[in-house]
């Protein structure tokens, strides 16, 4: 069995079996068990809430036993904590599986969909350090100026701090802008 540490310095045992997969589906309204696929490697780190109502459901005995609620275990979980417990989770939920073969895929699944995700992170991490990132936000933003600067009645230099790609324009003065009655009308 699996353990991951909350927040607040407590241990949890991770222990999937018919019993806990009951209490998700009936407290989570999570079927652990259409997981068994691969499907929830991707649904639990996409969806930190789900991941941590379930783990509420399957950890619900021992959290009985500590007198901790519902909220209170997800006031702990949170950054690392619930990264630990994904691991716990997901890995538990493939021991579960019935069939060796299932489980020996499943735990393929797993190891390549985790390489896979540090591989995104790194390229994440590589792209922001190099500042490709923020110079493509720059000309999306640079972009979107000039667009609305080209509508009609549209307001050079809409947006601050934001080049627009034409030259010395400046945001129009109160005094050129109509100014408009509570009604919608122009005075």
């Amino acid at each position: 069995m699996k353990t991951f540490t909350d927040n607040a310095g407590r241990s949890w045992t991770v222990e999937v079996n018919v019993s806990a997969i009951k209490r998700a589906r009936t407290l989570a309204g999570v079927d652990l068990l259409e997981g068994l696929d691969g499907s929830f490697i991707e649904r639990f780190s996409r969806d930190p809430i789900l991941l941590v109502d379930a783990l509420y459901a399957v950890c619900k005995p021992q959290a009985d036993e500590r007198s901790v609620t519902d909220e209170e275990f997800g006031r702990a979980m949170a950054g690392d904590a619930i990264d630990h417990a994904t691991q716990a989770l997901l890995e538990e939920l493939v021991s579960f599986s019935p069939s060796p073969r299932d489980r020996r895929a499943l735990g393929q699944v797993l190891a390549t969909t985790r390489r896979v995700m540090e591989k995104a992170r790194d390229l994440i991490d590589a792209r922001l350090e190099s500042g490709a990132i923020e110079e493509a936000a720059d000309r999306a933003l640079a972009q979107a100026a000039a667009e609305l600067e080209a509508l009609p009645g549209g307001t050079p230099g809409a947006l601050p701090g934001v080049p627009t790609g034409s030259s010395g324009s400046a945001p129009e003065s109160s005094a050129s802008i109509p100014a408009t009655s509570p009604c919608g009308s122009s005075s």
